[in-house]
């Protein structure tokens, strides 16, 4: 709350002192922020700790806050799904941390969530290995061969090998520019970064600029790669549960039990791809689900890897002999499924450049030309990723495994147990009734809920669907008075 005060107050202040008022006067800005941290100390902190009182019982944990009002939250045990751990730095040299309870409902809102904030560190250990139905008193040593992955310095490497290193550069510029906002020095910080280019091309000063903003990204990419990995290790505890500890600054704990896990996710982002690296995330159920302003992924298990490094992991995970995404051989979409990227990628792109030069032609040359180098940039750029979507599309069953794949600029393939498919959805709009298309997605209670396979030929969508979970779409492609066999396939076609 002091850092959240300061942030207002500062850039007040000094704003207010730019604009020519006396110091004295900004000093008045001081007493609301003061009042604003002494109050958050006092009505958010002190308080809930005086009137916050917790209880775990063979079948229910129990959390009562009783002060000026009263309220009761109840938990069966047989209920929770997960109990992470978080420490920021300030919690870390006072020795707790913050104990987080899901049931993986309503996780969005926070009300399938218990919060016990903060726990003395010891205390919140004891009770997260009592929560997870585990007989040791204490935190049970984990040996080395249940250490499923550590870190490994040679993943930085794959660090700035994303989008969000030239996202950190821009946002480091925009920052810089808005502190010289407030000192009112905005035009004369870009008049004196023009006069050091003056006898420079613009082109050239543009180019520059974008190189040094892109340098500044990925030294942010690195930084916040070791601020969040750091100590990265992939545990499985004794009772079942896989567990994620990893922080430098704050330190996370995020547990994953493994009767939840119904399968894994092999992301593989354009630039990883590209050099050769994937990540491997959890499909469970009930995991924590990421909120905008929270920096933590629940459903990370392996950050970005060596593709090999991540088939290993993800057959250990699964205890399988050899991870799914790697043993199955995929079976590839129609060309129809091409023709249909290759259409929607040419239209977004065409829609930006089309407004540029309506522009152009009613404004000024200036968007004219922009637009027809966006046209130069955008369409080859368009055709090159409409091209690398088909080659992605992609699904196949392997021992109790069904698999799908998809995604171009971010490469997903999806191993989701057939057992926990609860349901088919078949789509078919009019434009893929024309080309013999459907898209199949598979409902499940773990992960995002659904997974889909596009664009498949119709026969083999309903094929592949009936074999991967048979029984579910039977009934819909048998005809009244035929054998499921007979009918099956001659209703196929009309389905």
């Amino acid at each position: 709350m002091a850092g959240v005060a300061l942030g207002a107050a500062i850039p007040t202040i000094i704003g207010v002192i730019g604009g020519g008022t006396r110091w004295w006067l900004a000093l008045l800005f001081v007493v609301p922020a003061a009042i604003v941290f002494v109050g958050a100390i006092v009505f958010g902190d002190y308080l809930r700790w005086r009137g916050t009182r917790y209880r775990c019982t063979p079948e229910r944990l129990e959390v009562v806050f009783s002060l000026v009002i009263h309220s009761r939250k109840s938990l069966p045990r047989e209920r929770i799904r997960s109990v992470d751990l978080t420490a920021n730095p300030l919690h870390r040299l006072l020795g707790v941390a913050v104990l987080t309870i899901g049931t993986g409902q309503h996780e969005k809102s926070g009300h399938g969530r218990i919060k016990l904030d903060p726990l003395a560190r010891a205390d919140a250990e004891s009770l997260r290995t009592e929560l997870l139905h585990r007989t040791e008193s204490k935190p049970a040593a984990v040996a080395d061969d249940n250490v499923l992955a550590q870190l490994d310095w040679q993943w930085l490497r794959y660090a700035p090998m994303s989008f969000l290193a030239p996202t950190l550069g821009l946002a480091a510029f925009g920052a810089l520019f808005k502190v010289a906002d407030w000192f009112g020095a905005q035009k004369g910080f870009i008049a004196w970064v023009f006069e050091r280019f003056r006898e420079f091309p613009l082109v050239v000063t543009i180019l520059v600029l974008l190189a040094a903003a892109l340098v500044v990204g990925v030294v942010g990419a690195l930084a916040l790669f070791v601020e969040m990995w750091w100590n990265y290790r992939l545990e499985r505890e004794p009772g079942g549960t896989l567990r994620v500890r990893r922080g430098l600054l704050t330190t996370r704990s995020i547990t994953v039990e493994e009767r939840r896990l119904r399968g894994i996710d092999l992301v593989e982002p354009l630039g990883n791809r590209l050099v050769g690296a994937a990540r491997v995330d959890a499909v469970a159920t009930g995991m924590r689900q990421k909120n905008d302003d929270d920096k933590t992924d629940y459903h990370t298990l392996l950050p970005a890897a060596p593709r090999a490094e991540a088939h290993r992991v993800a057959a250990l995970v699964l205890r399988e002999p050899v991870s799914p995404t790697e043993t199955v051989r995929l079976r590839s979409h129609p060309v129809a499924a091409r023709g249909r990227r290759l259409r929607w990628a040419l239209i977004g792109a065409a829609l930006p450049v089309l407004v540029l030069v309506v522009l152009g032609l009613l404004l000024t040359d200036v968007l004219l030309i922009i637009g027809v180098a966006l046209a130069v940039v955008a369409f080859p750029v368009a055709v090159l990723l409409a091209f690398e979507a088909y080659r992605n599309l992609g699904h196949g069953i392997t021992g109790r495994y069904l698999v799908a794949r998809s995604g171009a600029v971010r490469r997903s393939t999806v191993a989701l147990e057939r057992d926990g498919v609860i349901g088919l959805v078949v789509k078919q709009s009019v434009f893929q009734r024309r080309k013999g298309l459907v898209t199949l997605t598979a409902t499940t209670a773990a992960g995002s809920g659904a997974y889909s396979v596009f664009d498949a030929a119709t026969d083999e969508a309903l094929e592949f669907a009936d074999t991967a979970t048979p029984g579910i779409l039977t009934p819909f492609l048998e005809l009244p008075g035929k054998t499921p066999e007979g009918s099956a396939a001659a209703e196929r076609s009309r389905f």
